[in-house]
């Protein structure tokens, strides 16, 4: 997630619990740790932040596997500290699995994913998984929790259009491996689900899956895909492919649009765009 306002950009480290932060001429430096697991004592699987987002007045929101929740940082951007406030952790009275990735609309509703990916013994863990499907959620300021979809097998990115009147959900799972495009209704919530891009053909034959996006201000959508980034135009044409060759977990535009900035594996990656 790049600050434009500070002139740095943020990713999450999901096994070490770390956000690094990386700035030009400083290069890579810690951020914030702990990130998504504040708890005591010991805990098993992806415990770290996942999704991060700049809320529309200026504040960390986070993913956190480890604590299960969307929060936010009680601390200013330029001097961290993990000082977190809740702003959804369960949905009718139930944990959440791990949310995974989330987008904030104008009007400050926040929509997420919430995969298994991140419970303590890993996404087949049905020991501490409290929820019998993997939804995509949204709440408001006043922190109702909406289901808005449970038929994904794996939702993970999540990103609007630029006009916020399609909202698209990639889901990870090998056994259907896709991006969806919803329509958002007047009352936030979502209707006429549909494919947006079918990626069968490349799945498991390619590193990496459907995992995170953005979207830039023509409504062009860069979401990771097998073997890197795919480019697509807002009709669902493939327009490119970046290939990073290696499992690619999420891309954010930066520099005024004009800085495509991935993360692969273990690698940082930008690539100056036209």
């Amino acid at each position: 997630m790049g600050v434009e306002e500070h002139q740095f950009l943020l990713f999450s480290d999901i096994p070490n619990n770390i956000i690094h932060k990386w700035a030009e001429g400083e290069g890579v430096t810690e951020y914030l740790q702990p990130a998504g697991f504040t708890g005591e004592g010991e805990r098993g699987g992806e415990l770290g932040s996942n999704g991060l987002f700049i809320s529309n007045n200026g504040q960390l929101f986070l993913c956190q596997h480890g604590d299960r929740r969307i929060a936010r940082m009680d601390a200013p951007l330029d001097d961290p500290a993990p000082e977190f406030t809740t702003l959804a952790g369960s949905y009718n009275g139930n944990w959440l699995n791990s949310p995974n990735d989330l987008v904030q609309h104008s009007n400050g509703d926040i929509y997420f994913t919430d995969p298994p990916y991140g419970l303590p013994e890993g996404p087949n863990d049905t020991t501490n998984k409290e929820l019998d499907f993997n939804g995509v959620y949204k709440v408001n300021a006043e922190g109702e929790v909406t289901l808005l979809t449970d038929s994904l097998s794996r939702p993970n990115g999540i990103d609007f259009s630029p006009d916020e009147k399609t909202l698209y959900v990639a889901n990870s799972s090998g056994e259907n491996p896709v991006w969806m495009a919803y329509d958002v209704q007047e009352d936030g919530t979502i209707a006429n689900g549909r494919v947006f891009h079918d990626a069968s053909e490349f799945s498991g034959k390619e590193p990496g899956s459907q995992d995170g996006m953005d979207v830039d201000e023509n409504g062009n959508i860069y979401a990771t895909g097998p073997g890197g980034v795919w480019i697509f135009s807002p009709d669902g044409t493939v327009l490119g492919k970046i290939k990073t060759n290696k499992p690619t977990s999420n891309c954010t535009l930066g520099e005024g649009g004009n800085t495509l900035f991935m993360t692969a594996d273990d690698q940082l990656l930008s690539i100056s765009l036209k």
